[in-house]
């Protein structure tokens, strides 16, 4: 199965429609995640305020109502039908999966839901969302991602699967998967920025008051998410590292905004973001590039000093590392009109969108400063 994920809803591509994401609902289900889709897909739109996504929730019976594991339940209006329309399908996470958590197998009418699927969909998982495609043995062979208490059970009932415990999401083309809960923001912002581009996700971000990107590669698990209140955090000297990526920066002037050691400042860094100084600023300066190549025709020298790499050729092997495309490839992908297709099928083909995931989404390798 090879995703397009396409959608006619950008300029060149035929009649508008906007692309159509199906939220699978089952038993179970967690409220706060099947929520998810439908707040970051249906901000987006178009510059004639058309919208970009159409969201809709179905379940595996005829519409009715749906458990969650709250004191309530939700009503979905739509029946498995819904899933032969979708340009994606989402499943999120669910704590009544039967058979399928235990046993790994699919019931008959969850099978008979997932064979309504067309061809050529894009796929996602939120949290044990990802039991439901691996039963169905879509991920055999392939990489994939839960939440980090939960990735050794799933590894042992899905042995055929690559599991990485340790990142926030994995997008392997036509599959995408994540941690738990705010992993799936992550996750759907990111399907947002791959389809429509960096501003239209930042947008979105901002609306929902949520940082605007944490790459896939960043930890699910670090020792302190939130900072003790009586200790200093590194919050300042991220802020003012992001006002000056232009400029080269050192690990000691970081350091010396927050008044610690080099060491110090190093351990409480990852501890509060997972990853080390040098591979936060290479992703900060990956995330500018691709801002600039998106909305400016600035020359591959000036986006290069202006994102902080100092020279294409710089910016050509982190680029390329991080999202396993070429700058120039990646600005092809978004200027409208290019061969008619849509941006996210073209994005998905540069980034490698052939059944395997893109360079660079599992993690930086990029030394610290």
């Amino acid at each position: 199965m090879k995703s397009t994920g396409s959608t006619s809803s950008v300029p060149g591509a035929g009649t508008f429609r906007p692309h159509r994401v199906v939220v699978l609902a089952l038993d179970g289900l967690l409220p706060f995640e099947l929520g998810i889709p439908h707040r970051i897909f249906g901000r987006p739109g178009d510059a004639a305020g058309r919208p970009l996504y159409e969201v809709v929730t179905c379940s595996v019976r005829p519409p009715g109502p749906v458990r969650t594991d709250a004191d309530f339940a939700v009503h979905v209006v739509h029946g498995p039908e819904a899933l032969a329309t979708a340009d994606t399908v989402i499943v999120p996470a669910s704590y009544e999966l039967g058979p399928v958590y235990e046993r790994g197998e699919l019931t008959g009418e969850l099978a008979a839901a997932l064979a309504r699927v067309r061809p050529g969909t894009r796929l996602a998982s939120i949290c044990t969302g990802v039991y439901v495609l691996a039963a169905a043995g879509l991920l055999d062979g392939r990489p994939a991602t839960t939440h980090w208490a939960d990735a050794e059970r799933f590894q042992r009932l899905f042995p055929r699967v690559d599991v990485d415990p340790d990142v926030l999401f994995i997008d392997d083309g036509d599959i995408l998967t994540s941690a738990g809960v705010a992993a799936g923001i992550d996750l759907c912002l990111h399907m947002v920025r791959r389809d429509h581009g960096v501003a239209v996700a930042n947008d979105v971000a901002r609306r929902t008051v949520v940082p605007p990107h944490r790459d896939g590669g960043q930890a699910q698990y670090v020792e302190r998410p939130v900072p003790d209140q009586r200790q200093t955090s590194t919050t300042g000297a991220r802020a003012w590292a992001l006002g000056r990526l232009h400029e080269p920066i050192q690990l000691r002037d970081m350091a010396a905004r927050e008044s610690m050691s080099v060491r110090t400042f190093t351990r409480r860094f990852r501890a509060e973001t997972g990853v080390s100084p040098g591979q936060w600023l290479t992703r900060q300066r990956v995330e500018r590039a691709r801002h600039l190549l998106e909305s400016t025709d600035l020359s591959m020298d000036r986006v290069a000093g202006d994102a902080g790499f100092g020279t294409a050729q710089s910016l050509r092997q982190h680029f390329q590392a991080a999202l396993g495309v070429t700058p120039s490839a990646y600005r092809r992908t978004f200027r409208d009109g290019d061969e008619g297709a849509p941006r996210s099928e073209k994005l998905s083909t540069a980034c490698g969108g052939t059944g395997r995931r893109p360079a660079g989404l599992q993690g930086s390798t990029t030394p610290g400063p």
